[in-house]
């Protein structure tokens, strides 16, 4: 039976609260697929630390994390930490130590959610957003000059390299070549003169290497625009930094809830631990009450079983998932409902 060594970072907010249900799901799997899992936990790696002692996780943090098989992640972010602290100090520096360079991040329609997007239909939205997800707009270049004077000003370079763009791309038209052969590139290269048409002339120069995949580029507001238009007309979105962040963000809320979105952040040449985790945020305006949606951790752990190479395993999470949301009324608050996280754990446990 092979065994895989999981690092469990709760963090803020519900955080520690969808963790725990995403743990109880994987725990369920391992005895039927032939593999079981070692848990390793970092309970105080947090903005709670961070107000104790300075810092989100300790400076040995990445030292500690490097000989696991992966990480799952609940949350980061608390009201007396500002965001930039709390990611900056344990979110970013993780992606970035073990060269995850792929945020992947799926968004499906369920049967049985209802889309606020009028057309939005089960069975017709199932796309993936791939974010490059360590440079791009969201680069330390830069700085602050004349802090406190009239004169202050604030400098924030994006930084776009070859290698960068080119191996998310390269990710981005293989996934897409394994799912529905479509890809669109997000840019905004009639606005941003100098890497968004460097990102255009890479997406062209790949795409030659896949003639099997039908690719085209949109416009970053014309795109946001169509996802909510027609979000069926989508399967593999690939898109900077920034660009993939908000607009994965936009898809989950097409889906019906930001407490169902998975995110992978990948090394895809498995040199490093990858890490999972929900799109949610730490919702601290519930943390605590027991109310929290844990769709999100568990379709995140079903990422990470694909990604230690156990796809029936992930595929019986997901298939659970949709069969709760379909088959039954236990919903969480999010998305109308008055289940708590533990109704719903246990109701998809009971399916599995």
């Amino acid at each position: 039976m092979t065994n895989h060594r999981i690092a469990l970072i709760p963090g803020d907010g519900i955080g520690p609260e969808v963790l725990p249900a995403a743990r109880r799901v994987l725990d369920r799997l391992g005895p039927r697929h032939g593999f079981s899992l070692s848990y390793t936990s970092y309970d105080d790696w947090s903005c709670e630390r961070h107000l104790r002692e300075g810092a989100m996780m300790p400076a040995d943090g990445l030292d500690q994390l490097r000989d696991k098989d992966a990480i799952l992640l609940g949350a980061v972010g608390h009201p007396g930490v500002p965001d930039h602290v709390s990611l900056w100090g344990l979110l970013i520096p993780i992606r970035r130590g073990f060269r995850q360079y792929v945020n992947l991040r799926p968004i499906r329609v369920f049967d049985g959610v209802e889309s606020p997007v009028r057309g939005a239909r089960p069975g017709e939205v199932d796309l993936v957003v791939v974010r490059e997800n360590v440079e791009g707009e969201y680069s330390q270049s830069g700085g602050r000059l004349h802090s406190g004077s009239p004169e202050e000003m604030a400098v924030q370079e994006a930084v776009f390299t070859r290698t960068g763009v080119t191996r998310v791309l390269d990710y981005a038209f293989r996934l897409a070549a394994r799912r529905g052969g479509r890809l669109t590139s997000a840019t905004k290269s009639n606005g941003i003169v100098h890497t968004m048409p460097f990102w255009d002339e890479l997406v062209a120069a790949r795409a030659a290497r896949f003639p099997g995949v039908d690719w085209d580029q949109e416009h970053i507001d014309a795109l946001a625009a169509k996802f909510v238009l027609d979000p069926a007309g989508f399967d593999v979105v690939v898109a900077s930094n920034l660009f993939g962040d908000i607009l994965s963000d936009l898809a989950a809320a097409v889906a019906g809830s930001i407490g169902i979105a998975p995110a992978a952040n990948l090394n895809p040449e498995r040199e490093f631990p990858s890490m999972f985790e929900p799109v949610h945020g730490s919702a601290p305006d519930i943390a605590g009450q027991g109310v929290a949606n844990p769709i999100g951790a568990i379709w995140s752990a079903a990422l990470m079983l694909d990604h230690l190479g156990h796809p029936a395993a992930a595929k019986d999470v997901t298939d659970a998932i949709a069969t709760v949301l379909a088959k039954t009324d236990v919903r969480t608050r999010d998305l109308g409902g008055t289940a708590t996280t533990a109704d719903f754990t246990e109701t998809l446990l009971g399916l599995l």
